[in-house]
Formats: structure tokens, sequence, C-alpha cells
């Protein structure tokens, strides 16, 4: 009989509130993205693992929740995983991020409605130009290190 983990539910209550104030370089609620991100990763038929790492994709990478809270957490090993693959470290290449993401199942998936998401022209219009183009070169060339399509 395997442990109880947190409903997608609860997970998505623990993300928002760990964001809570928090904005987008836009200035919209990050709960949005990570909303998105979630709902992006279901369309690509994603499993609940996925789904709930897709809500706390950004957690520990933004210093939202400790990455003691995630090594504690009722969450699957899985959905840790992921999480912790798509965490970028400091100082990190992007190539050893990318390795490490396809590297771990399940993580390609959500960092693809990630990318997505990020690099939706609708949210890029509301950036800066400079911005714009800088973020633009660095979500295409991290498809590219994926092997994901343009």
């Amino acid at each position: 009989m395997s442990a109880p983990v947190l409903s997608l539910a609860a997970v998505e209550a623990t993300a928002r509130a760990a964001h809570a104030g928090r904005t987008d370089k836009a200035g919209r609620p990050y709960a949005e993205h990570l909303a998105a991100v979630a709902e992006g990763v279901r369309r690509r038929g994603g499993d609940e693992e996925q789904i709930a790492a897709a809500w706390l994709h950004d957690a520990v990478e933004d210093d939202a929740l400790p990455g003691t809270w995630l090594a504690e957490a009722p969450l699957s090993r899985r959905t840790k995983d992921i999480v912790l693959a798509v965490t970028k470290r400091a100082g990190e290449p992007p190539e050893a991020y990318a390795a490490r993401i396809r590297a771990t199942p399940g993580a390609l998936l959500v960092k693809e409605a990630d990318l997505a998401h990020n690099a939706d022209p609708a949210r890029l219009a509301l950036l800066d130009e400079a911005t714009r183009a800088r973020l633009t070169e660095k979500y295409t060339r991290m498809r590219a290190l994926l092997g994901l399509p343009g």
C-alpha cells in the first residue's frame, strides 16, 4: 500500500499560496502562469503526477517553497523528480539543464508546457522589445536543446 499523496486541488492551493503576491515579468499574478502550465500539461495528455509537478515547477527555483518542503511533501517520487529536473540551478549551463530534463521521465512534457506559455505571443507582447527579443531567443534555444519542434 502506497503512502497517501496530496490531491491535485491541495497541490494547486499550496502552489497558489506559495506564489501569492508574486507577479510575472508583465506584472500579471504568477499563479496565472502556473495554471496555464498545468492546463498545458493536461491538454498534452499528462497524468496527475505531471500536472502536480506543473503546479510546483517554479516553487523551489523561485524560493516560493524550500527544497526541504519538496523533500518531505506527501508527493509521489516521480512528481518530486520532475520538479527537481525542471528546477534551474545557479551557474548551470543550459545544456546540462536540458539533459537532466530529457533524462527524467515525465519532465519533458512539463517543460514543454512551461515553454509554450512563456513563449505565448500574447504574453510576450506585454513586454518591452528588448526583453521580448531576449526571451524569444532563450526559449527557442531551450526548445532546440530539448529536441522540441521550433
